[in-house]
């Protein structure tokens, strides 16, 4: 769930959404690893920014994986927009710990 600038750009090139470029091309070699840790990805019902669905991405994670929609006009800002459903997730993951 990294949302801005370079972890997001390194998120989605890690999960093999996008072909790496310029400071990123390094992980290109890791583009095919799944993330094998427990991961939740959050989206607002109103995320006007264009993204992949999230069955287009969810066989990337080897690990315990889950998809949350936050619904009430939250649009592509999870953190700021319902904090409370961002640190509910936060959470969530973290309770998971290892356990994949």
């Amino acid at each position: 769930m990294k949302y801005c600038g370079r972890r997001f750009t390194r998120t989605v090139a890690t999960a093999g959404l996008v072909a790496p470029a310029g400071a990123f091309a390094a992980f290109g070699a890791s583009a095919q690893t799944a993330i094998s840790v427990p991961t939740i990805t959050l989206e607002g019902d109103a995320n006007g920014a264009p993204h992949p669905e999230p069955s287009a991405y969810a066989k990337k994670f080897s690990g315990r994986y889950e998809h949350r929609q936050a619904s009430g006009g939250i649009g592509h800002n999870p953190p700021q927009e319902p904090p409370e459903v961002f640190a509910k997730a936060l959470m969530d993951v973290a309770r998971q710990g290892g356990q994949g």
